[in-house]
């Protein structure tokens, strides 16, 4: 039976990404977040607008997605409820945030050097993105009182870094998705993927067709 329900957030569960952007002073910031989907080699993210990694994707117009395992996942949770923002904006204050500068560092993550933007990867994550920002859209045009709180950002990944664990055998452009086991975030939890439900008809077309 299904009746009307009004939650307060709709995260239905998606894998859990590390955005490390360049902060004004040169700095690294380190920020999670789960409001993105991929379409091929372009990914749409979506963020608050007074967020520190919003101002930078704006000022910079470029950062790295790392995407975590389940093997991060408490590293992770280390950076829950802080900001690289200062003054901690006003919403995150009456949710607990804290502004912490050196984020890495909290969550014991490594900045590597990247390969096509100045932002760094976090080392200990298995797969890394480099990306630039395409273009930026304000939501909510239709009601005032939202208009401009949350950016959607549409980014072109530039370049991928995978760890040779997570690799189909002998393929060094495929995933193995057995061997992969995201993070994922669903309500506010953490999660990560379990076994194969069921065979998939998609599976059977050739990945290199999606080019």
């Amino acid at each position: 039976m299904h009746i009307d329900s009004h939650p307060a957030i709709l995260y239905f569960g998606t894998p859990v990404v590390l955005i490390s952007t360049i902060n004004e002073d040169g700095s690294y910031n380190l920020a999670p977040m789960s409001s993105a989907f991929w379409l091929g080699w372009r990914c749409m993210i979506g963020l608050g607008s007074t967020s520190q990694t919003a101002q930078n994707l704006v000022r910079t117009r470029e950062c790295v997605l790392n995407l975590p395992s389940i093997a991060e996942a408490a590293a992770v949770d280390r950076l829950a409820l802080t900001t690289g923002a200062d003054p901690v904006p006003e919403k995150k204050q009456q949710r607990g945030y804290r502004h912490v500068k050196e984020k890495f560092a909290l969550a014991g993550f490594t900045p590597t050097v990247s390969s096509t933007v100045a932002a760094p990867g976090a080392a200990e994550c298995p797969v890394q993105l480099e990306a630039t920002v395409i273009a930026q859209h304000r939501l909510a045009q239709d009601d005032p009182a939202q208009h401009g709180r949350i950016i959607t950002f549409e980014l072109k990944i530039m370049r991928v870094h995978l760890d040779t664990s997570i690799l189909m055998d002998g393929q060094p452009d495929r995933v193995d998705p057995d061997k992969w086991r995201p993070l994922i975030m669903s309500f506010q939890h953490f999660y990560g993927l379990g076994d194969k439900v069921f065979p998939s008809t998609l599976a059977q077309i050739p990945e290199r067709l999606y080019r």
